[in-house]
Formats: C-alpha cells, structure tokens, sequence
C-alpha cells in the first residue's frame, strides 16, 4: 500500500495499516521520541487513535514537530 507522508510517497509493508505503523516505519526512533501531531487527510488525529487509525490507499498522513525560535 502506497500513502504519502508529509508529501513523500511511502511503500508500507504489507501488514502496516494504521497510522502507528506508519509512522514507525517513516520516523527515526529519535523522532518518535519527540512531541509532533499528525494529520490524515488534513484531519488532525489524536495520539490514542494512532493504533487504531486504519489507512487506506493514496492516503496523506502530515506529521508536524514544533518549531522553536524566538
């Protein structure tokens, strides 16, 4: 199943269906230790509904870290 992250297209192994597997696929362990919100389709999806969140074909996940600066 082919679905674009922040506007790459990513392969997902064939039994990664939730945003939580692709979001281990597609984030470094680094990453997925740091604070970030995703967004599926442009609707933003809750931490606890990452497990459950299935993902369809051609699907557009947006993971966004926040910017610091001042």
């Amino acid at each position: 199943m082919n679905i674009h992250i922040n506007g790459q297209l990513l392969e997902l192994v064939q039994a990664a269906n939730t945003v939580a597997d692709a979001l281990t696929q597609y984030l470094t362990t680094e990453n997925q230790q740091q604070s970030f919100a995703v967004a599926l389709n442009g609707d933003f999806v809750g931490k606890a509904d990452y497990h459950i969140t299935q993902l369809k074909h051609g699907d557009c996940l947006d993971v966004l870290f926040p910017i610091q600066g001042g």
